[in-house]
């Protein structure tokens, strides 16, 4: 029986209330009067259940799907502004036990390199990631307990932030790894990692288990309540997604809301991220195997309805996604996109890509400077701001903010000191002009007159070589 508050996989993500909440929406997918006031209401951005968003998503009346898609950019700017956060991922080993059959890294795949990085290994390629301009990363690695355990996951992180290049620094490391244990969240959460991220590729516990067929992963109950398990740990800042396309999107998508929903209900914040890659080309694997893979147009309304179904949750766009495929969805509900990405391990010190450890292939493959000069002029200021996580705004705290709108009297000054600090570190001449011009533009939008004295004071200091400046 579904129940959000209880802690059990199948009680908080319930396949009956999943099948029921589809069922309604089929049923309700042309009521005009239904979807137009769950559209009314959603624009007070405080959100819509699992099974009003499924409506929303099932709606097939031409009219109100574009009303739907206003409403999503209205929020969006209205929560985010323009302001767009940039990371790249760092992959730390390929070594991998599970017998998952859409990934490249399975057990099984003996086509692929196997490589873990070692701590000079980590040096180098978070020295590539700094000279690129990064300061945020996520890291990435298969599920090993011989070669990857979370003693070495541990000391890649103490490595990634030693490395001080020039005037780089990756200030804040959000963590990809396997479920782990309380103890385990602890240790990360003491690491001073922001973002405890896991995909649960798919909320359909029967595919889910045809998916991952042997490996630790298989344990679809374990998986599925490891969000649970990091916040008993400490926490507070979760990522969650789905992989689309390894089954029916309708359901992925009722049932990452309803996660939401439970981590709300029983710890008092929901994600603080969701992600929504895409199934991919990758080595042995190919989408075509997969009958359920999304067109554009499907992926679109799904960013969309998540947009306004969580308007206070970040969502995450990666490289896979084409430079197409993510400028139209940027507009519609993303908050956070990769840039400059290398999916293989110990790919940043790598002149040519190297494709032997490779996760899945990059659709996006222009540089770090050639992304943030296409958001510039595409009318987005990149950032690459991590002030919450270090001044402690984060879980709740980070909520309360956002949901009185006093987050923007941060985040705005915060986005442009950080994109101040690229152009005069690592931006070309022609993406310093588009970006000097964006901060000029900007400046009057920060509406509080102690923090825009403030900010220009900084961004002056920013100039004359002084760094990491934040509100």
């Amino acid at each position: 029986m579904y129940n959000p508050k209880s802690t059990i996989a199948t009680e908080f993500i319930d396949d009956q209330e999943i099948r029921d909440s589809l069922t309604y929406a089929q049923e309700n997918k042309s009521n005009y009067e239904l979807i137009n006031s769950l559209i009314e209401r959603a624009a007070d951005c405080k959100g819509l259940s699992h099974r009003e968003a499924a409506v929303l998503l099932e709606c097939d009346i031409p009219e109100l799907n574009e009303k739907m898609f206003t409403l999503a950019k209205k929020i969006k700017r209205e929560i985010y502004g323009d302001r767009i956060v940039l990371f790249a991922p760092l992959y730390l080993s390929n070594y991998c036990i599970n017998g998952c059959v859409y990934c490249p890294y399975h057990g099984p795949n003996k086509h692929i390199t196997r490589k873990k990085l070692t701590r000079e290994d980590i040096v180098k390629e978070v020295t590539a990631l700094q000279d690129m301009g990064h300061k945020r990363l996520a890291l990435e690695a298969g599920e090993d307990p011989v070669n990857n355990p979370i003693e070495y996951i541990l000391d890649c992180i103490d490595a990634v932030y030693s490395v001080k290049h020039k005037n780089g620094a990756i200030r804040r490391v959000n963590v990809n790894i396997a479920a782990t244990t309380v103890e385990n969240y602890r240790k990360l959460k003491e690491a001073g990692i922001g973002t405890y991220i896991l995909f649960q590729e798919t909320y359909n516990k029967e595919s889910y288990e045809q998916l991952h067929p042997f490996g630790p992963k298989s344990d679809y109950a374990y998986h599925t309540e490891a969000m649970d398990r990091a916040m008993q740990g400490g926490i507070d800042d979760v990522g969650c997604g789905v992989l689309f396309g390894l089954n029916m999107y309708r359901y992925d998508f009722v049932g990452i809301l309803m996660h939401a929903e439970h981590l709300e209900a029983v710890y008092g914040v929901g994600p603080h991220t969701i992600s929504v890659p895409r199934i991919c080309p990758a080595d042995d694997i190919d989408p075509v195997n997969f009958s359920n893979a999304i067109d554009d147009d499907t992926f679109a309304k799904i960013v969309a309805v998540l947009r306004i179904a969580v308007p206070y949750t970040g969502m995450i766009v990666s490289t896979r996604e084409s430079q197409k495929s993510r400028e139209r969805v940027l507009d519609l509900g993303i908050s956070q996109i990769s840039g400059g990405s290398r999916t293989s391990v110990g790919g940043y010190t790598e002149e040519i890509r190297p494709e032997d450890t490779t996760q899945f292939d990059v659709s996006d493959t222009r540089t770090l400077d050639e992304v943030m000069k296409w958001l510039l002029e595409t009318g987005y200021v990149p950032s690459f701001c991590t002030a919450c996580y270090r001044a402690g705004r984060t879980g709740d705290r980070f909520m309360q903010f956002a949901k009185t709108g006093e987050i923007h009297n941060f985040c705005h000054p915060n986005a442009l000191m950080t994109l101040k600090e690229y152009l005069e570190d690592y931006a070309s001449p022609e993406t310093k002009a588009v970006g000097e011009r964006v901060i000029a533009e900007q400046l009057p939008f920060i509406t509080n007159p102690v923090t825009a004295k403030l900010c220009k004071e900084n961004l002056k200091k920013i100039e004359e070589g002084q760094r990491d400046f934040r509100f």
